[in-house]
C-alpha cells in the first residue's frame, strides 16, 4: 500500500461543550434529548441535513417492537413520547393496549399487512409500529428543539482525539474545512461505531446484505393487489405501499457496510433493483399500473457493521436472565418471550472513561444484535447514554464512576422500563 506524508496542521476548536453526540438516527437523537433534557450542554452532529438515520432516511418505518411477544410493553420512555407525538397527528398505526399478545388469526393477519408481525409462529399480536417517516423526523426536531438540544447537520465527524483515557472531542469535516469539538463526554452513536474504531477501540465486524427499502403511490385497490401476491406492507397514507426490497443478494454478495467501495456497489445495484422490481409491479398487477414511486430509500438499509467489544458483550446466553446494571430491556422482533436486559456496561468501552455508545454498534454478540440493532432498543440504549452523560457531568466524574442505580433511577422517572 502506498502512502503520501501531509503535513502539521492546527485545527480550530469550533465549540466545547458538556455533551457530544455524533449522528443523529433515533439512537444519537434519543441521546441528544435526554442529554439535554437532564440539565447538559448538548450539541448533536450529524452527517447528512436530517434526524432519524434508518428511521427516517432508510424508509424503515416500522417500531420492532416495544413488547416482549406476550402483551407486555418493555420498551417506554423516549421510543413511547415519539410514537404518541406522531399518533396524535394521524401519522402512527399500531394494535390498541387491549389487543397486544392476542392470537386471533383474523387480528394477526391484519396486523401482518402492516409489517407489525414477523417471525415464525404461532403468532399474536405485537406492540409495534407503523409510522409516516417524515412525520417522525418532525417529532424528533421538535423534541432537540424544545430540549434546546443544539444541532450541527453537514458535518462529518472523523476521529476522536485522545487524552490518555478520555476523549477530548472529535474532529470533524465540513464543506468549510476541518474544525474540533470539545466536550466533557462523548456519546458514539454513529451506527457503525466510526468514533470508537478511529481511537482504537476493539470491535467485531460482520458483513451484511445491503437493502433499499421504497413506496408506491396511487395504487388503485392494496387489499387486491395483497390478495394477487404483490408482497409490501401498509402504509398510514392511503394508496400507498412499502416495498423492504432491494438486496443486492441474488447478484453480488454480502459487503462491509464500512468500506465506500462496497457501499458505491450496493446503492447502484440496489437502485437497479428497485427499478426492476417497479416494472415487474405495473406490468403484472392491474392495482399497480397507474401507480408511482414515491420515494427510494435515501440510506441503504444497513443492518449491521462493527459492534464495539466493550466492558462487557451481550450474549444469547443471556437471554432472559435479569441484569443488575441493565439501563433497557428489548424483546425480539421475531421472536415471542425473548427478552434481554441490556446493561450498562455494554454501552461502555474499557479503554476510555468519557466514551459511551448507542444504538446498533453497542457491546453485543451477532445474534443477540438481532434484537439489540432495532429502533426501539436504539432509542432506549440513546436515551439511556444521554442521561448517565449528563448526570456524570452534573456531578463531576466520569460515565464509567457512574452510580449505576442513580441512572436507573432517572430512567424510569422519565419512563423507561426496566423491569417486566
Amino acid at each position: 500500500m502506498e502512502f503520501i506524508d501531509e503535513p502539521p496542521r492546527r485545527t480550530p476548536v469550533y465549540t466545547t461543550t458538556q455533551v457530544l453526540v455524533v449522528g443523529g438516527g433515533a439512537a444519537g437523537a434519543a441521546a441528544a434529548i435526554a442529554a439535554a433534557r437532564n440539565g447538559a450542554e448538548t450539541l448533536l452532529v450529524e452527517r447528512s441535513g436530517a434526524l432519524g438515520g434508518l428511521a427516517t432516511g432508510g424508509l424503515i418505518i416500522l417500531l420492532l417492537t416495544l413488547d416482549d411477544g406476550r402483551g407486555h410493553q418493555v420498551v417506554g420512555g423516549l421510543c413511547q413520547e415519539v410514537t404518541e407525538r406522531v399518533a396524535a397527528r394521524g401519522a402512527a398505526y399500531f394494535p390498541p393496549k387491549s389487543e397486544w399478545g392476542s392470537a386471533d388469526e383474523q387480528l394477526v393477519a391484519q396486523y401482518m399487512r402492516w409489517g407489525l408481525v414477523w417471525g415464525s409462529g404461532p403468532h399474536s399480536v405485537r406492540y409495534s409500529v407503523a409510522y409516516d417517516p417524515e412525520e417522525f423526523r418532525f417529532a424528533l426536531n421538535t423534541m432537540c428543539e424544545e430540549s434546546k438540544v443544539r444541532l450541527l447537520l453537514h458535518a462529518w465527524a472523523c476521529e476522536g482525539i485522545c487524552d490518555g483515557d478520555r476523549l477530548r472531542g472529535v474532529v470533524c469535516q465540513s464543506k468549510s474545512g476541518r474544525f474540533a469539538v470539545l466536550a466533557d463526554v462523548v456519546v458514539d452513536a454513529t451506527g457503525d461505531g466510526d468514533i470508537f474504531a478511529s481511537v482504537g477501540v476493539p470491535f467485531a465486524l460482520e458483513k451484511v446484505l445491503p437493502w433499499l427499502w421504497f413506496r408506491m403511490g396511487g395504487v388503485a385497490d392494496v387489499d387486491a393487489a395483497f390478495d394477487a401476491g404483490a408482497g409490501g406492507l401498509r402504509t398510514v397514507n392511503p394508496g400507498q405501499v412499502l416495498f423492504p426490497w432491494g438486496a443486492t443478494d441474488r447478484i453480488i454478495r454480502k459487503i462491509d457496510a464500512t468500506d465506500p467501495a462496497a457501499l458505491t456497489l450496493a446503492e447502484i445495484e440496489c437502485r437497479k433493483k428497485v427499478m426492476a422490481a417497479v416494472d415487474d409491479l405495473r406490468r403484472t398487477y392491474p392495482q399497480f399500473k397507474d401507480a408511482h414511486l414515491c420515494e427510494i430509500a435515501r440510506d441503504l438499509g444497513i443492518t449491521e457493521s462493527r459492534r464495539m467489544l466493550g466492558e462487557y458483550v451481550l450474549q444469547r446466553d443471556d437471554m432472559d436472565r435479569r441484569i443488575d446494571d441493565a439501563i433497557a430491556i428489548t424483546g425480539h422482533w421475531t421472536k415471542y418471550g425473548a427478552l434481554y436486559w441490556i446493561p450498562y456496561r455494554s454501552l461502555q468501552a474499557k479503554e476510555f472513561s468519557n466514551l459511551l455508545v448507542a444504538g446498533r454498534c453497542i457491546s453485543v454478540d451477532h445474534r443477540t444484535h438481532h434484537a439489540t440493532k432495532e429502533i426501539p432498543p436504539c432509542m432506549a440504549t440513546g436515551e439511556a447514554a444521554g442521561t448517565a452523560a449528563a448526570l456524570a457531568v452534573q456531578a463531576g466524574t466520569s460515565p464509567k464512576s457512574l452510580d449505576v442505580e442513580a441512572l436507573q433511577r432517572r430512567l424510569r422517572e422519565h419512563g423507561a422500563i426496566l423491569e417486566v
